[in-house]
């Protein structure tokens, strides 16, 4: 991630400083900074929350619709998988084409060694 060129806590303060400035004198002028231009600037901040909450909410949606899809998807893999595995067989070329790991491929499974009690 970026480093952040502001605190986290940059709203809050300059909510507090918008109000102090406002019960200290509303006119005050420091250089081309005034009240009203960071007034105006914390309401556009507060549309662009609100936008960027909207578009989160967009963003879940279509995260969920997505995954929803690929679990069809994967289901009809499994599905047309098995049909080929069944109808040429799990030791086919067909089967291997389809992407399953033919019979003949799989490593057989390790033997244990038989643990013998002591007494």
């Amino acid at each position: 991630m970026t480093q952040r060129n502001y605190p986290l806590t940059v709203l809050a303060q300059a909510k507090t400083l918008a109000n102090a400035i406002n019960n200290i004198d509303p006119a005050l002028r420091i250089g081309e900074l005034t009240n009203a231009a960071l007034e105006a600037d914390l309401e556009q901040s507060i549309l662009i929350q609100h936008t960027l909450r909207d578009l989160e909410i967009q963003l879940i949606e279509q995260r969920n619709r997505r995954d929803e899809l690929y679990a069809e998807i994967w289901k009809k893999v499994k599905r047309l998988r098995a049909g080929v595995k069944g109808i040429y067989g799990d030791d086919s070329s067909a089967y291997e084409m389809a992407g399953g790991t033919r019979l003949s491929e799989r490593k057989p499974r390790s033997r244990k060694k038989a643990v013998i009690p002591q007494t």
